[in-house]
């Protein structure tokens, strides 16, 4: 995996610049076009029935009273529908062997989890349609259902019985076995003679996206093309799976992704409700519009995380670690969606971190339950392996007995040894850990708030401070296509631009990368306008409609930038490339005698010269061109990356714990990240904002809850807690700056980064807090009674003797045991 080749540096006024976005004029003044704004001449309403069972057999519809319902035009079941309807599509299947259910968007004689879909009501309104949906009759005979990993694991209750087990594949990374690296058994069990093993079993708990926007889609038939409004992040991903599942040619398909109210993931999907809508409007020759309620947006979107992590950490006594054990069980839900088998093995070449591990080996099973399905959620195995990671250096520094980020500075990779090959077989090529930990402990006040939490101690304070930290990397700018191909994903990974001057010296940018919500339009003219000498102003970004951008691979895993964005320079310096010879004819000089700057071809040693924008008005004439020379300056490119991106940084929180309520309150949270050359930094800033709050919702609120029947409980805001700003404090950020060397700007992604950061900081803290009472563990969220139960069942944090297996009780939220008989922390 190489470096990008360094190409002529341009005029940087725009890069680096606080630009407020483009986009946000219409968005904030409510000018844009949401989908469900769509309305469409003679256009139909869908309402979907739903089942309210997590597992059943069904035995009967009835759909009779609700198809002589006012407005309803008509009722349909599966059996209705034709191959047409098509199927839900897995684009990652990580093994071979892996058990892979069919998916189809409407349920045929058995429902898999609460709220699959089991009929559809189309009407003449929206409200129509809801109020016949609830006159469909189903009959269902009640199976057993599997909601919970523990359960699922034992496969003594089945999510899909006639596969005949609840796991789908068992992924496998074994160092030694791949040349990377020594054997981690052997690394353990020396370990447990002559030094410290660390065994700790910790739970990521299931999310919801939650998304601003509901999902919509609208599906115009009529005319020789069928057009498709979604409120998706992968409109390119999506005709191809209109296409492939449907017969429908791809030219036959347009997918335009309007404005985007947010996704996190959470509408990089190819859902049921779209095929549903692309089939009925097929099928009865209209429009028709779907939107999702919010309660079947948090029911039936896909959800995020769910995994128990096993994990095995050997070191040295001095607290040199020496191995690395994972072992995961992740909850796939009912169904293997588009990429959710391959969001756990993600976090496979994320678990070793910025640590450099002798010995490592991940073992990923996943699995299915009768519960919604899970996919990527803002991180997508990034988060969930960080917070692993992060915690355990936690637990070997109490264990060795110095300062945590003493035991991190031990084991990181040194500035000086970039680039460097980990242990799962990445090349970080470039970072300084050093360097951004240095300026977050300044931000922070780090020794001033160790000593006030050492006075605290010393007073028996009811009201104790912890300090957590994390450390961390990440793997994003997802590409390159020929690794996807080796880890046998569906897809690859290149970006796609065009940019294209105008008659009148304006600038088109055409990119594949969807936004929704990033700043895409500001960013990328900013890049553009650099690139070309021209106003920012002048440059319009195009996107979201693949009758516009034929090509692309849409926006997720902080791609857009890195990859997305290198793909634009490419197009913009061939525009240059075709320029040169052009104004030098113009110009009456030689092409070796041409210069760029400013906007302007000139003359070396002359001031004659030409702007870019009245070359292109005499490319447009075409009255004066070299011979042989078409007449068009429009270029294009495309990136596929040879190595991934990796952000770092270092992330500080202070939490203040109440140790007689079990309350948390947030003091100070600092962070300083290494994102690379920056583009626009109050979008930095904006991002880094955002995935914070993200981050530390998922370590004291967010948890999305089943029943033993398999009901969601947290199926409404009332129950599933999402923040407010007034729940949140001030964050002070800040960045260091280590360019990338796999594109030409030198950025790295920035979206997903608080998000991953922050987890493992929050519950670092609190358990930092609580560790003088025997506390190690509080599992996430940690709630006030979860954490006054960790406190009042501090055995569980505490000394024991023997090596006794580790356990994991949800109801206390502890896990893990302590057996310092040798030494080791199990």
């Amino acid at each position: 995996m190489t470096a990008v080749e360094a190409r002529p540096e341009q005029q940087t006024n725009e890069i680096g610049r606080d630009r407020r976005r483009k986009e946000d004029a219409r968005l904030i003044t409510g000018r844009t076009r949401w989908t469900d704004n769509i309305n469409l001449p003679g256009m139909l309403h869908l309402a979907m029935v739903r089942s309210p069972f997590a597992h059943a057999r069904i035995t009967g519809i009835d759909t009779s009273a609700a198809e002589e319902s006012e407005g309803v035009v008509t009722v349909l079941a599966a059996k209705d529908f034709d191959e047409s309807l098509g199927v839900c599509i897995n684009a990652w299947p990580i093994t071979p062997d892996q058990k892979t259910p069919a998916h189809p968007p409407v349920a045929t004689d058995r429902v898999t989890f609460a709220g699959e879909i089991v009929a559809v009501v189309a009407a003449r309104s929206a409200a129509a349609a809801r109020d016949a949906a609830e006159m469909v009759e189903v009959d269902y005979e009640e199976l057993p259902a599997v909601v919970s990993l523990e359960e699922a694991v034992k496969d003594e209750v089945l999510a899909h019985p006639d596969l005949g087990t609840n796991k789908s594949a068992l992924w496998v990374f074994d160092s030694a076995q791949a040349g990377t690296g020594g054997n981690v058994d052997e690394a353990i069990s020396s370990a447990k003679s002559d030094g410290i093993v660390i065994e700790r079993t910790y739970r990521q708990q299931r999310l919801i996206p939650a998304f601003m926007e509901p999902r919509s889609v609208v599906c115009d038939p009529t005319g020789e093309q069928i057009t498709v409004w979604s409120a998706t992040q992968i409109p390119h991903i999506l005709r191809f799976a209109f296409a492939a599942t449907t017969g429908v040619p791809e030219s036959k398909i347009r997918v335009i992704a309007p404005d985007v109210g947010g996704g996190f993931g959470g509408k990089l999907q190819q859902t049921p409700e779209e095929m549903i809508v692309f089939a009925i409007a097929r099928r009865l020759g209209k429009p028709v519009k779907y939107t999702e309620t919010r309660s079947e947006s948090l029911l039936a979107a896909h959800h995020g995380r769910d995994q128990i992590q096993k994990l095995t950490l050997s070191a040295t006594k001095d607290g040199q670690v020496t191995g690395l054990k994972v072992e995961l069980d992740a909850n796939l839900g009912a169904y293997v969606a588009i990429v959710g088998g391959g969001v756990p093995v993600l976090g496979a070449f994320m678990f070793n971190a910025i640590y450099k591990f002798p010995a490592y080996q991940f073992n990923c099973q996943t699995v299915f339950t009768n519960t919604t399905w899970t996919d990527a959620y803002r991180g997508a195995g990034r988060p969930e392996a960080t917070y692993a990671i992060e915690r355990l250096m936690d637990e070997l520094a109490a264990e060795v007995g110095v300062d945590p980020l003493e035991i991190r500075e031990k084991n990181w990779i040194k500035h000086e040894e970039f680039p460097f090959t980990t242990i799962a077989g990445l090349t970080y090529d470039s970072g300084n850990y050093e360097a951004a930990t240095a300026k977050a402990k300044e931000m922070f006040g780090y020794d001033e708030l160790r000593a006030e939490q050492q006075q605290r101690r010393a007073n028996n304070d009811p009201v104790q401070l912890g300090i957590g930290i994390s450390t961390f990397t990440e793997m994003c700018g997802l590409a390159p296509s020929r690794v996807l191909g080796s880890l046998d994903y569906g897809a690859g990974g290149w970006e796609h631009a065009q940019v294209r001057l105008t008659p009148t010296g304006k600038v088109e940018v055409i990119t594949g990368a969807s936004a929704h919500g990033q700043g895409h339009e500001t960013a990328f003219s900013q890049i553009v306008a650099d690139r070309l000498g021209v106003p920012f102003e002048d440059v319009e970004v195009l996107h979201g409609d693949t009758q516009i951008a034929a090509k692309g691979y849409d926006t997720y895993g902080s791609r857009s930038l890195v990859v997305g964005g290198e793909a634009l320079v490419r197009a913009a310096d061939k525009v240059l490339e075709k320029a040169k010879p052009i104004a030098a004819h113009l110009l009456e000089a030689s092409v070796e005698d041409m210069e760029f700057t400013g906007g302007r071809w000139t003359v070396r040693g002359t001031d004659q010269g030409m702007s870019i924008g009245e070359l292109s008005t005499a490319v447009f004439a075409a009255h004066n061109l070299p011979e042989g020379v078409e007449a068009n300056l429009d270029s294009e490119a495309t990136f596929d990356p040879e190595n991934f991106n990796f952000p770092h940084g270092t992330h500080l929180c202070a939490m203040e714990v109440d140790t007689e309520t079990g309350q948390v309150k947030m003091r100070k949270y600092v962070c300083c990240d290494d994102i690379g050359n920056i583009i626009n930094p109050l979008i930095v800033a904006g991002q880094v904002h955002g995935g914070l709050v993200q981050g530390i919702a998922q370590a004291l609120w967010e948890d999305a809850v089943y029943d033993d029947a398999g009901t969601l409980v947290s199926g409404s805001f009332v129950d599933y807690l999402l923040p407010t700003a007034a729940d949140t404090i001030s964050f002070d950020i800040d960045h260091t700056t280590s360019p990338a060397t796999t594109n030409t700007l030198g950025t790295k992604g920035v979206g997903e980064a608080g998000t991953i950061a922050s987890t493992p900081a929050v519950v670092n803290a609190v358990v930092d807090a609580l560790r003088p009472l025997g506390v190690h563990d509080v599992t996430m969220p940690c709630t006030p009674e979860r954490v006054w139960r960790a406190i009042n069942e501090g055995s569980a944090g505490g000394e024991t003797t023997g090596a006794a297996a580790p356990h994991f009780d949800p109801s206390t939220g502890m896990s893990g045991n302590v057996d310092r008989t040798e030494g080791d922390v199990q």
